[in-house]
């Protein structure tokens, strides 16, 4: 049994690193470190797909500087909601 547990273990640090292709990854995962969201990194590469990764770091990196902000994550996302709301009228 040792080797299953060795090969158990390898995949568990495999999953630890990083692959990073793409720069909208880069910084979906840079938004998801400042946020404190590793749990939620899969959205912040889709949202920097999609929009202004570069607005969308700025955005995030205001949020993380507030120390009262208790859910990061969900503020994040509120002012995206409202940022792209405003830029639709």
């Amino acid at each position: 049994m040792p080797l299953a547990e060795d090969y158990i273990q390898e995949l568990k640090n495999r999953s630890l690193k990083s692959r990073v292709y793409r720069k909208h990854q880069l910084i979906g995962l840079e938004i998801a470190q400042l946020l404190e969201d590793r749990g939620h990194k899969s959205l912040y590469i889709k949202l920097a797909k999609q929009n202004n990764p570069e607005k969308l770091l700025g955005i995030a990196k205001e949020i993380s500087k507030n120390k009262s902000i208790k859910n990061k994550g969900a503020y994040f996302m509120t002012v995206v909601k409202l940022t792209k709301a405003r830029n639709y009228k």
